[in-house]
């Protein structure tokens, strides 16, 4: 089996041992993407704003694959706070149309950078 690495300056660059996302096939693994702002690598402030990114950034790793957000089959979404959970409904909504991907959202301690929200995803290209 091949594997090819798919990157993109239009998305945050991996600040550890991993890649933004791997294809292996015609599936598209993304790694977990934070509200990091690509362009100086900061995080965005807020929970609202920091999912807008986490969304924008996997977006622009999708269409770096040769995809789309509406290719995604399973989302998994970490909150430091199931607070929100209400809200990243509200704003997927924005991303995502009916038919929706599989998703689990779960809750944790903390998660890199001190952000508030992840998200890592499998896509099918066609």
């Amino acid at each position: 089996m091949s594997k090819r690495i798919i990157v993109t300056d239009q998305a945050p660059q991996a600040i550890g041992t991993y890649s933004q996302a791997v294809q292996a096939g015609n599936t598209v693994y993304l790694s977990g993407q934070i509200g990091l702002d690509p362009r100086n690598m900061q995080l965005v402030d807020g929970i609202e704003a920091q999912i807008h990114q986490v969304f924008g950034n996997l977006r622009a790793v999708c269409e770096a694959a040769g995809g789309n957000l509406g290719d995604i089959v399973k989302i998994n979404i970490y909150l430091t706070d199931l607070g929100h959970f209400a809200k990243i409904n509200e704003i997927m909504a924005q991303y995502f149309s009916q038919p929706y991907p599989a998703r689990a959202a779960v809750g944790v301690a903390s998660l890199p950078r001190g952000a508030l929200v992840e998200a890592d995803a499998v896509l099918v290209l066609a």
